[in-house]
């Protein structure tokens, strides 16, 4: 099974629609490159060059949108959230208040919805994450992030900048911090104030 289906398996029964396309689903993290069909060239293909806004999406007051972004059917946007570019909040999805995303996807029903900080990321269908929750993106020695797959085996992504993938209806708690390149099983239950490495099932 592909590194995509085993960590986004929703994607395969309720993708299309509102969500990326996944060039390699055996290296799901290539879509926060800056290449061709990474996050940024998709949105500027879908708005014809700023950002995309569906008209049912709520925005609240004093929100910044550096652009491009995507912001899909039924998104929320909540007071003083910041979306940095190449942010992809699909149809559902809550970013909250004082919450900050970076060239990351939050897949239909993600929230990130107090005071979290989620950098080069993918957040599954359903996730939640809890208050204060960072999902870290640079290692401290700015060197190449490593993955860990489900054997237990590291190997290089390639990317300086790569935060967490969680997996489908996972939910962190309260001021959980994840490391970069961080894999989190679907359905986990992280418990709050845990530092989170490598992969977890």
């Amino acid at each position: 099974m592909k590194l995509l289906e085993l960590v986004f398996p929703a994607l395969s029964i309720r993708g299309g629609e509102g969500v990326p396309v996944w060039d390699d689903p055996e290296k799901p993290w290539a879509i926060l490159s800056e290449s061709s069909g990474g996050l940024i060239s998709q949105i500027i293909e879908k708005s014809g060059g700023g950002s995309f806004i569906h008209p049912s999406a709520t925005i609240g007051k004093c929100v910044e949108i550096e652009g491009p972004c995507y912001i899909g059917k039924d998104a929320e946007i909540r007071h003083g959230a910041l979306l940095r570019k190449g942010s992809w909040i699909s149809d559902g999805a809550v970013v909250g208040h004082s919450s900050e995303v970076k060239n990351s996807v939050l897949l239909p029903g993600a929230t990130a919805p107090h005071f979290n900080y989620v950098g080069d990321s993918i957040l599954g269908f359903g996730v939640n994450l809890g208050a204060g929750t960072k999902l870290s993106n640079v290692r401290n020695d700015r060197g190449s992030v490593p993955i860990t797959n489900k054997n237990g085996e590291r190997f290089d992504s390639g990317l300086g900048k790569l935060g967490a993938m969680i997996g489908d209806g996972s939910q962190l708690g309260c001021n959980v911090v994840t490391n970069p390149g961080a894999i989190i099983s679907p359905g986990a239950m992280i418990s709050p104030n845990e530092t989170v490495s490598g992969w977890i099932s």
